[in-house]
């Protein structure tokens, strides 16, 4: 079973692989450990993509590394990045991809709603904190504790009692891994026009739902369902079936079931857009992943663009899209 999963998977690789260009400045295709590294035979590749999620210190630098070499440049593409940009992050975890543009002097604002987690980032970022170009917060975008900080004409170190409402306050928002987690998608979009000034984009990460790994199936504990593709596209009731076959907590499954019903494509993402008032700027898709060098010792490398642009298809054979949108 493992020789048949593993070699659908390598297909996909190949298919990235059989253009000679690299897609990346700098990069040169997959990792010398081969392009099958997911099934090595023995469980390093496993403990890289579990230990990944479980340290939370090295998440975060490493979303750091990876924001200044991918996401960054990506963004900077499209839009002015320095000394007085305001950005905001919604989901921003630990605060890797943020500190990425705290570096350029953006000021900085990240939410998210986990405390476990917003902890961790105001730990890790005490001195972006310090400078004043930087807060963390704890809560729901759309709570009134939220929307009620900012607008346009106050700054970060202003009082909280004389902070008027947050409309029209930011240059860019970043949603990194985030968008595919969240029910009322659509919402999400209309809603986040609220935020931006004029002129203001939006960058969006994500992988396509259809993709190998679409269903975030490597945080499964089973060596064997962590690397193992495309499972997450079965039925809900068989999926859930073979997870609890292999004794994963309920946890995990409830939350990778929680990823099937949020699970987004390329299509479905792109109307959203449309349907909301958005356009596209720019868009890059990924055969491999930029942060897969973290989680499975991959090199990043661009889709091409030939094979990665075939409707539909290119949600199996794609690990990454990002996307910046402005509104129309």
């Amino acid at each position: 079973m493992q020789s048949t999963v593993g070699g659908l998977f390598r297909f996909v690789i190949e298919v990235a692989e059989s253009d000679g260009d690299g897609g990346c400045t700098g990069e040169l295709g997959l990792a010398n450990r081969g392009a099958f590294a997911f099934f090595a035979s023995d469980e390093q590749e496993t403990e890289m993509a579990f230990d990944f999620h479980k340290d939370r210190r090295a998440y975060f630098d490493q979303q750091t590394i990876n924001a200044e070499a991918y996401v960054v440049p990506f963004v900077a593409e499209g839009m002015p990045l320095g000394e007085g940009t305001r950005v905001l992050e919604i989901g921003c975890a630990e605060g890797g991809v943020l500190r990425a543009f705290h570096r350029l002097g953006c000021t900085t604002v990240g939410v998210e709603l986990s405390p476990y987690r917003a902890e961790h980032a105001r730990e890790f970022l005490r001195e972006e904190i310090a400078s004043g170009r930087m807060e963390i917060i704890c809560s729901d975008i759309f709570d009134v504790d939220f929307t009620g900080r900012f607008d346009s004409s106050t700054e970060l170190t202003a009082p909280q009692a004389h902070r008027p409402r947050f409309d029209g306050y930011f240059d860019l928002i970043i949603l990194k891994d985030v968008i595919e987690h969240i029910h009322g998608q659509e919402k999400l979009l209309r809603d986040m026009k609220r935020f931006l000034r004029p002129g203001g984009k939006i960058f969006f990460g994500f992988p396509p739902w259809q993709m190998p790994f679409g269903g975030h199936q490597q945080i499964a504990r089973s060596p064997f369902l962590s690397r193992l593709p495309f499972y997450h596209l079965l039925p809900a009731p068989v999926y859930r079936a073979i997870l609890k076959a292999f004794k994963e907590h309920p946890n995990t499954i409830k939350e990778l079931m929680e990823i099937k019903q949020t699970g987004i494509s390329l299509e479905r993402f792109e109307r959203i857009v449309r349907r909301t008032g958005y356009r596209i700027v720019k868009k890059q898709l990924y055969a491999i992943n930029p942060i897969y060098q973290f989680k499975f010792g991959l090199r990043p490398r661009k889709q091409i663009p030939v094979i990665g642009n075939v409707p539909y298809l290119r949600n199996f054979i794609n690990t990454a899209a990002y996307y910046l949108i402005v509104t129309v």
